[in-house]
């Protein structure tokens, strides 16, 4: 009996080489599996047409924590021909885009917003990483960014109520004005603010019914590749929103000369390229939205955004007589 006891103490004494206690119970040997990112274009996740990648370094005081540049992902370096590419995949998507209902459209937003809900922890990581955020402040960002979402998704059905009416014309008339969209509109995300940010900008252009072609912040695009998956698997058609990554004034150029873009918002650009981009915009009379300073991403956005690209149809009828009396309406 003494041996059996003595056999077993020895025995509980040898080294473990079972996998460590982690929740997933994976060896603690094992391989990171590192993400692939990849542009978004047509509802599909190409590479860019040139092959060409540039790093992608952590935010400034992300690298004061965990070494200066810390290199995060390889992001795909987009050229002039996957701008062209994404002009073309939104463009096929706007007539459906555009037609469908108001309500579904918020519909579809509303899921973007769940999606994200889903996700949550993993966004928080990469806006951190990208723009040196505590844990606490990127969470922040991204709370708002989906409420950002939920917000513009309530307004798809009721924006036409504030833009548009009946007026009151001296004349036998009926005379009614309602908003539709300018159609693809190419949109540069902010530099600064990598997602919340984006969000802000891109949400309105899609909820009036316009298709988006968006190059993300150059410094910081990983959020923005990340939310194209997101958009993927949340009922948005493909084409109607694309995202490309790379040198923004090498990607912006062509799409403000582009005769095929009807509008552009230049939130991302810095004075000398906006400067730039507004007279290539100008050959085809593209709506035009200059940058302008935001302090604060998470302030109430308004409606300002939402009729930036909406164009005022209005329609003149003539009043006709009721029967015999003669009497009109």
């Amino acid at each position: 009996m003494s041996d059996h006891m003595a056999m077993s103490g020895s025995a509980a004494r040898l080294p473990d080489t079972r996998p460590d206690n982690r929740p997933d119970n994976r060896p603690s040997n094992r391989l990171s599996v590192f993400k692939t990112y990849k542009l978004y274009v047509g509802g599909k996740f190409p590479r860019s047409e040139s092959g060409r990648v540039y790093e992608v370094t952590a935010g400034a005081s992300a690298a004061d924590a965990a070494g200066k540049g810390e290199w995060l992902a390889n992001a795909p370096l987009a050229s002039r021909k996957d701008a062209r590419d994404a002009v073309v995949a939104a463009r096929k998507a706007f007539g459906g885009w555009s037609g469908a209902t108001a309500y579904n459209r918020g519909q579809v937003l509303y899921r973007v917003a769940e999606m994200l809900e889903g996700r949550r922890e993993q966004f928080v990581r990469e806006v951190a990483d990208a723009e040196g955020l505590s844990p606490a402040r990127a969470a922040a960002q991204v709370d708002a960014a989906i409420d950002r979402w939920v917000w513009y998704a309530g307004w798809t059905d009721k924006i036409a109520q504030v833009v548009g009416g009946g007026n009151p014309v001296a004349g036998p008339f009926f005379n009614l004005s309602s908003p539709e969209p300018t159609g693809v509109v190419a949109v540069l995300a902010p530099q600064e603010s990598s997602f919340l940010g984006l969000v802000s900008v891109l949400a309105p252009v899609i909820a009036t019914g316009n298709t988006a072609v968006v190059v993300a912040s150059e410094r910081s695009p990983l959020p923005a590749l990340s939310l194209a998956e997101v958009l993927a698997t949340s009922d948005v058609p493909g084409g109607v929103v694309n995202v490309l990554s790379g040198r923004t004034a090498e990607i912006a150029a062509p799409l403000a000369a582009h005769q095929d873009v009807n509008a552009i918002d230049l939130a991302g650009a810095d004075a000398d390229l906006a400067k730039e981009l507004e007279i290539a915009a100008a050959d085809n009379l593209k709506r035009v939205l200059r940058p302008q300073p935001v302090d604060d991403w998470s302030a109430t956005p308004g409606t300002d955004r939402l009729t930036a690209f909406l164009e005022t149809k209005t329609v003149w009828h003539p009043t006709g007589s009721l029967g015999a009396s003669g009497s009109a309406y």
